[in-house]
């Protein structure tokens, strides 16, 4: 790393802009690195761009399960969009550099789509606890204008909030070493650059991690306790099988998704390292994107047969 790209650290000026460190301590895989990511991110977008448009064009696919698969989708698409490319030009130019507008700009978008997740997340498992729990009233539970509701409010709750805690970040003063230890503009190895008392900040952050990740997460739980009561009442072992196999893949991108987010913002500051955020951010940025098309796709019969009418179409 060229020590000129570090201020001084007595230097009392405003950044205007910052270095993302990301992958910097390994310079002898920086195009292997580019390579594998690049790899990975043509494989997000194939396969939730693939789940996405079979949702729309398959006629056995029109229920709200399916209906939230999509937008879940298309989620994840924006979600890694909003990570990836930056990190793919910082690979490939050895550059790094970003404004302070563009790291506000993508801390937002960021923050704003996991807050999406997380809510969707929990709106899918409410549709798996009505149709396990209460057969018979889950075509009026779930009409179509609730089911979009409860999308739209997925979106929109976390917008405002997100927006006020970008807001109050980037008023702080930053100083000193410009050099974010992170591959994309994350809240806590930014708060660390601050030059003034960043208390309230990470308390905010803790409590929007709790509101939006940690809130959902339970009620998740919640509602796959009562899945699994009802289903070990069904009488027959075909019947429980195919309730389990519509849940468990979703269960599976819920333990992979809010495991590793939790963990990085809501475990204890003096346990907090940056080689080990970065890991963990790989889980929940990158990781869980890619996986989760195989996820659904694998354990799910309607998908492969729509997939495969596709194919041979």
């Amino acid at each position: 790393m060229n020590q000129q790209e570090k201020l001084p650290e007595g230097n009392q000026t405003q950044l205007m802009e910052f270095i993302l460190l990301g992958f910097a301590d390994m310079p002898h895989v920086q195009w292997l690195l580019f390579g594998f990511f690049l790899i990975i991110y043509i494989i997000i977008l194939i396969s939730n761009g693939t789940i996405f448009l079979l949702t729309k064009i398959d006629p056995v696919l029109q229920s709200p399960m399916y209906f939230f698969l999509a937008n879940f989708s298309f989620l994840e698409i924006c979600y890694v969009s909003a990570i990836l490319p930056r990190m793919l030009i910082n690979l490939g130019t050895q550059r790094r550099r970003i404004s302070l507008v563009a790291c506000a700009t993508q801390m937002c978008f960021v923050f704003m789509l996991a807050a999406t997740e997380c809510l969707l997340l929990a709106v899918m498992a409410y549709d798996r606890y009505v149709a396990i729990c209460d057969p018979l009233h889950y075509p009026l539970l779930m009409n179509h204008k609730v089911c979009i509701q409860l999308v739209t409010g997925s979106w929109i709750i976390g917008v405002p909030v997100q927006i006020g805690q970008t807001y109050q970040i980037f008023s702080l003063t930053f100083c000193g070493s410009n050099i974010i230890n992170h591959f994309f503009c994350d809240v806590l190895p930014l708060l660390k650059l601050a030059c003034e008392d960043t208390f309230v900040n990470e308390m905010l952050v803790y409590i929007v991690s709790v509101l939006f990740a940690m809130i959902p997460f339970l009620l998740i739980l919640g509602s796959y306790s009562k899945i699994i009561s009802t289903i070990l009442k069904l009488p027959s072992a075909t019947s429980q099988a195919k309730a389990f196999s519509t849940c468990s893949s979703h269960l599976m991108v819920v333990v992979l998704f809010f495991g590793s987010a939790i963990i990085t913002y809501l475990r204890p500051k003096t346990s907090h390292s940056e080689g080990t955020g970065k890991v963990l951010s790989l889980f929940y940025t990158i990781l869980t994107p890619m996986l989760n098309p195989l996820i659904y796709t694998l354990r799910n019969r309607d998908v492969i047969m729509a997939l495969r009418k596709l194919v041979c179409k």
